[in-house]
């Protein structure tokens, strides 16, 4: 299985379309607290329809308190201030991608605080600013699926 972490998600919609996808692939999807809208907000609920029951989506206070939980293999940064390209690494069951708040990505801190090689970008043109955020967790979370053989039950 594989975990998808969102720090501190600021657009219902973005986290209720991962609710979705999250249940439709089996993974697991952490919330990091403060979380800038109330989960049971209509746009929320509209986005994941009726997958929050499906879904395995845990609110945690806060990162670290996330990752001693979870225990990931090991925890994958999203970025756009890399050079690495997410294809370039071989996942395994039980990694982590971390994605940071939509209108502002994720504290350097954070990213600084992970090895080169779990700091991961996703190409786009020059000038390119930023993906909405669930078509970037949409894109790495299937590129995991895919390495790991889309070996995932629902549990």
């Amino acid at each position: 299985m594989i975990h998808i972490i969102l720090y501190e998600p600021e657009i219902p919609q973005n986290t209720g379309a991962l609710i979705r996808l999250s249940a439709n692939m089996g993974a697991h999807l952490h919330l990091i607290h403060p979380i800038m809208f109330d989960l049971s907000e209509k746009k929320v609920r509209r986005a994941g329809l009726d997958y929050k029951e499906l879904a395995k989506v845990h609110e945690h206070e806060n990162l670290q308190a996330c990752l001693d939980t979870i225990k990931p293999n090991r925890v994958f940064a999203l970025t756009t201030k890399t050079t690495r390209y997410y294809t370039e690494e071989t996942f395994e069951n039980g990694d982590a991608f971390l994605f940071g708040p939509e209108s502002r990505g994720l504290p350097m801190d954070i990213i600084e605080s992970l090895p080169f090689e779990q700091r991961l970008t996703i190409p786009m043109v020059l000038g390119g600013r930023s993906l909405n955020l669930a078509n970037a967790v949409s894109v790495m979370a299937y590129e995991a699926w895919r390495q790991l053989d889309f070996n995932m039950e629902l549990n």
